[in-house]
């Protein structure tokens, strides 16, 4: 373009020069309302123009060709997901809290220590009652012995009914306390209450402990955890349990496969949304409660779907969403097509193509924005 400044202003210099010596002043020619001057005059410039545009379109050229990268479109699967953030979380995650006040006597396990359900923990001091268990049991065992000899005597119809009843009543009340003080006994003994990991310990060896002051100590099971989220209420009836799911952990820079397991019944009329729960698996134990997540749920498939990348989609002054594709290609060169499309879905930087688009299409996916209908395409 620098070059084509220089030589118009040249030529109508020169054009000047020549029309001031063969003709007047348009104005004066005008005012004198000479009408074959002006044709002449209309003549000169009309071929003064013709040479300016072929000089412009000798020194400014369009360019008509353009250097694009192709691609062909396949029929594929199209999944559209629905992404959302939980938390990470374990049903079996408690701290375990005495049920008997008094001196803890023995702690068998210490943090990091892995525990089976029912094994025992530690024994908290239990203030005579196993001196007035063995009581009881001898009391019981007196009332069973009186009870299975007038039962013999009833049997044989000698002595009353009443002190066959008695006998009775008597070994059954001695049963039910022996029960109850084993009961209260038991509560003496602190288990782990399911299979775990112990995760940190409260308390020392000695020291006085009751119900629900303080806890003992906190067992974790990693071996059933889950991710609980929610999702608004326009998702009711698309999700439902057996639904995998894609849980992205950014802390581990890990993607886990995982199931929808549980599908809320209610709705929080607060953010019109209902919670979930995917159960994860964790072979490698590196999941930990209250982690966070990403899920990205499947809610939309396509079996046989037309997809491009959502960079090559373009929308035109009319609002049309149109995509160039390849015509007259012969592997190497082609020209441009402009074809307006339906678009569907986004999903993973594509777009889902409904109608426009048919298998085996070319498409062009880089340099669409320096292409125009027509253009010849190098690639």
């Amino acid at each position: 373009m620098k070059k084509i400044f220089p030589f118009i202003a040249t030529l109508l210099f020169l054009m000047s020069c020549t029309n001031s010596n063969k003709t007047e002043n348009i104005d004066d020619l005008i005012k004198a309302k000479n009408i074959k001057a002006l044709n002449e005059k209309k003549a000169l410039l009309q071929a003064d123009i013709a040479k300016i545009e072929e000089a412009l379109a000798t020194l400014d050229v369009k360019k008509e060709e353009a250097l694009v990268s192709i691609a062909t479109v396949k029929d594929t699967i199209f999944n559209h997901y629905l992404e959302v953030q939980g938390s990470v979380d374990t049903k079996e995650n408690i701290i375990v809290q005495p049920e008997f006040s008094g001196t803890l006597t023995s702690l068998t396990v210490k943090a990091g220590q892995t525990v089976s359900k029912g094994q025992i923990l530690g024994r908290v001091d239990d203030a005579g009652m196993s001196q007035q268990l063995a009581s009881l049991e001898n009391q019981y065992a007196l009332a069973k012995t009186t009870y299975e000899r007038q039962k013999n005597l009833w049997d044989k119809k000698i002595g009353s009914e009443i002190q066959f009843l008695q006998a009775q009543t008597q070994m059954i009340g001695a049963q039910k306390g022996v029960a109850q003080m084993k009961s209260q006994l038991a509560k003496t003994v602190i288990r782990a209450p399911f299979s775990g990991t112990i995760d940190e310990v409260f308390v020392e060896k000695g020291q006085v402990v009751a119900p629900s002051i303080q806890g003992l100590m906190r067992i974790v099971n990693l071996g059933s955890m889950y991710v609980s989220t929610s999702v608004p209420e326009t998702y009711i009836g698309k999700l439902k349990v057996g639904d995998q799911v894609d849980v992205f952990l950014s802390s581990l820079n890990k993607t886990y496969k995982g199931k929808v397991r549980q599908v809320g019944n209610f709705i929080n009329p607060n953010n019109r949304s209902f919670g979930i729960e995917v159960g994860l698996p964790n072979p490698d134990n590196l999941l930990r409660p209250n982690q966070v997540a990403k899920l990205k749920i499947v809610d939309y498939t396509n079996t046989k779907a037309i997809v491009v990348p959502t960079n090559v989609v373009q929308e035109d002054g009319e609002g049309n969403k149109f995509i160039y594709i390849v015509e007259e290609s012969n592997g190497k060169t082609g020209k441009a097509k402009k074809v307006i499309v339906t678009v569907g879905k986004s999903s993973d930087n594509v777009t889902e193509i409904l109608s426009g688009l048919s298998a085996d299409d070319v498409i062009v996916t880089e340099g669409v924005n320096n292409i125009s209908e027509g253009m010849k395409l190098n690639f």
